[in-house]
């Protein structure tokens, strides 16, 4: 049987054998509770106190300013609604993108219903925020700012030192989710201008269910865990000191590698990015042509579901995602696409590839293979496939006007 190909490394990255020989020995061996006094205690506390230096060390921070967390979500959500919350007597305006992950629109949509407003800001056709949106939405009630520094859909790169140069010395609070980010880019929090980032150990090669959020010494930061005192009182619950360790030596590995990681999946992504609209007609490049994350590369092909790529995908040996939602059984297309002006029509034909360390030469050359072909097949039992472009948009529009209806 042919090997599988993983294309799937902005989803999740298996566990690096390192990350975990690293780990091992604390789920048997180094198993006290870090917070008791007694020697095994002391050991895992020790072993904390290291994967916190170690992360505090790559971001440019001190260890005091390291909360870990259960992953990216968590993060987000103690980021933004605890700055919130703590901020609120200064104000209740927060501003975002219209391309930030679930995890940060969903905490906005939480905190406007008890009586914060929030300011969604556009992007452009490659999905960059508007600066000068930017700089008219900040107002004196605004207290914080929240902007991914890399898109997990289209791997568009984000303009976040320029956003903290802007609003430097304003007093508004500055949170980056840069969870697709860490381990291909400079997080470094001061030449970032952030007050907040949030990282996930899987998405770089380490374990699910933990993470970490950088917050800047002297924020106000309202709990969003009760419980007991760990972290310093600002998340309570007894630290996952496995997790923490496989987080911390990843993250080590990450940086100490990232020239010759990004160098490696940067030259596949390329050739995806030329070849694949070069062999397949009518196929858009989404996301920015230059200023985007090595791994990724992201596409729309006209008249076809992006659901049904993936599942022909997988068929043939090849794990790979879609921007559209669709593979949550929902018929919405990708939030990310349409803000960026794709027509929903083509935002369903979506395909993500993003690239690990494992990928090779011959992967690529599987996938330039047999995608044309699984294209092809899809248009042929499309009934879009032979319709004009204006007869597809009055159909969109017509659904559209039945939807509102219905609703009404």
């Amino acid at each position: 049987m042919k090997k599988r190909i993983y294309l799937d490394h902005a989803g999740t990255t298996p566990v690096h054998p390192k990350v975990l020989e690293a780990m091992l020995p604390y789920f048997s061996e180094v198993y006290g509770n870090p917070s008791s006094i007694y020697q095994e205690a002391q050991q895992a506390r020790k072993a904390l106190d290291e994967a916190r230096k170690t992360v505090a060390d790559i971001l440019g921070a001190i260890p005091g300013e390291i909360i870990f967390t259960s992953g990216g979500s968590e993060g987000d959500n103690l980021a933004l609604k605890g700055a919130a919350y703590a901020a609120k007597k200064k104000g209740n305006h927060i501003i975002t993108t219209k391309v930030e992950h679930h995890a940060v629109l969903h905490a906005c949509e939480a905190l406007e219903k008890e009586g914060f407003r929030v300011t969604y800001l556009p992007v452009d056709m490659y999905g960059v925020v508007d600066m000068e949106e930017m700089e008219r939405a900040i107002g004196p009630d605004t207290i914080l700012i929240s902007v991914m520094h890399a898109n997990n859909e289209v791997g568009t790169i984000e303009p976040i030192a320029e956003i903290g140069r802007l609003i430097k010395g304003k007093n508004i609070l500055f949170h980056t989710d840069a969870v697709q980010a860490v381990g291909s880019l400079d997080v470094n929090v001061d030449r970032l201008g952030v007050d907040f980032l949030t990282m996930s150990g899987h998405k770089f090669y380490g374990p699910k269910g933990v993470g970490a959020l950088y917050v800047r010494r002297g924020t106000a930061l309202r709990t969003q865990v009760h419980g007991g005192s760990q972290e310093k009182n600002r998340r309570a619950g007894t630290e996952n000191v496995a997790g923490i360790v496989g987080l911390a030596t990843a993250l080590r590995m990450a940086y100490e590698e990232m020239e010759s990681r990004n160098a490696h999946v940067s030259r596949l992504r390329d050739r995806l990015l030329s070849a694949v609209p070069a062999s397949i007609e009518r196929t858009r490049v989404t996301g920015h042509p230059t200023n985007r994350l090595p791994n990724n590369a992201s596409f729309c092909f006209e008249y076809i579901e992006g659901e049904s790529i993936l599942l022909n995908l997988d068929m043939m040996g090849v794990a790979a995602t879609s921007g559209s939602a669709c593979t949550s059984a929902s018929l919405e297309p990708s939030h990310v696409l349409t803000s960026m002006g794709v027509p929903v029509e083509v935002a369903h034909g979506s395909l993500r590839l993003t690239l690990g360390i494992d990928n090779t030469e011959e992967d690529i050359d599987y996938v330039l293979t047999i995608l044309p072909g699984i294209v092809e097949k899809l248009r042929m039992m499309s009934p879009m496939a032979g319709m004009s472009e204006e007869f597809l948009k009055g159909l969109v529009k017509d659904g559209e006007r039945l939807h509102h209806r219905h609703l009404r």
